[in-house]
């Protein structure tokens, strides 16, 4: 299955979290997440779906294209606290939105998941994607492996703030994301460090986050 495939597939299982009638009960309720409501988690996640025109018909910055590591060691949200200003500034976007309520939500995530599988099916699909909140460029799938990443690890959030379970999803979706961890957490952490907390617990170290 290719990345836009795995892509679609896990864009499709957020939508259906998102109309789980748990989420709109609670959508004005503290999230799992640290500073976010429940109504904001979900913003942030259906974004994931939301956002992705916005970079497909965005100018493709001059030069190659970088690759996923450089990208999430450049990315200011990924390497600053909480309370940084680009957190704080992605927080406030999905609070903003959420004002809008869950049903605004679902019925534009729906739509464009349908939009995008029509898209990608028609093709052909760019190359490379420019990325107008970063200013630099990535491949298409790995652009779409950096989508799927945020709705993978966003559904668990969510589900696991309105107490339902977290969605379940092919092994195309989530072994690339599995692997992107992987290899930031190496990048973080060291070789040693997640080695032997995939294999050894008594040598394990107290964390190994990508994040």
């Amino acid at each position: 299955m290719t990345i836009a495939n795995a892509y679609l597939s896990a864009a499709g299982s957020a939508e259906a979290l998102l109309r789980d009638p748990a989420v709109g009960a609670r959508w004005a309720e503290p999230s799992a997440l640290k500073y976010f409501t429940v109504g904001g988690l979900a913003a942030h996640l259906g974004r994931q779906v939301l956002s992705v025109p916005e970079a497909l018909a965005a100018p493709v910055p001059d030069g190659v294209p970088i690759g996923l590591l450089d990208h999430y060691s450049r990315s200011a949200w990924a390497n600053e606290d909480l309370e940084g200003e680009v957190n704080v500034a992605i927080r406030s976007r999905g609070e903003d939105s959420a004002a809008e309520g869950p049903e605004a939500l679902v019925a534009n995530v729906s739509a464009m998941v349908e939009k995008l599988r029509t898209e990608f099916d028609g093709g052909p699909l760019p190359e490379v994607v420019g990325l107008p909140w970063t200013g630099w460029s990535l491949t298409f799938d790995d652009f779409l492996t950096t989508r799927l990443l945020e709705l993978v690890i966003h559904s668990d959030d969510l589900a696991v703030s309105v107490g339902v379970e977290t969605p379940v999803l092919p092994a195309s979706a989530i072994e690339p994301v599995v692997d992107l961890l992987t290899r930031i957490s190496m990048q973080r952490h060291g070789q040693a460090a997640v080695l032997r907390a995939l294999s050894r617990s008594e040598r394990a170290p107290e964390s190994v986050s990508a994040f």
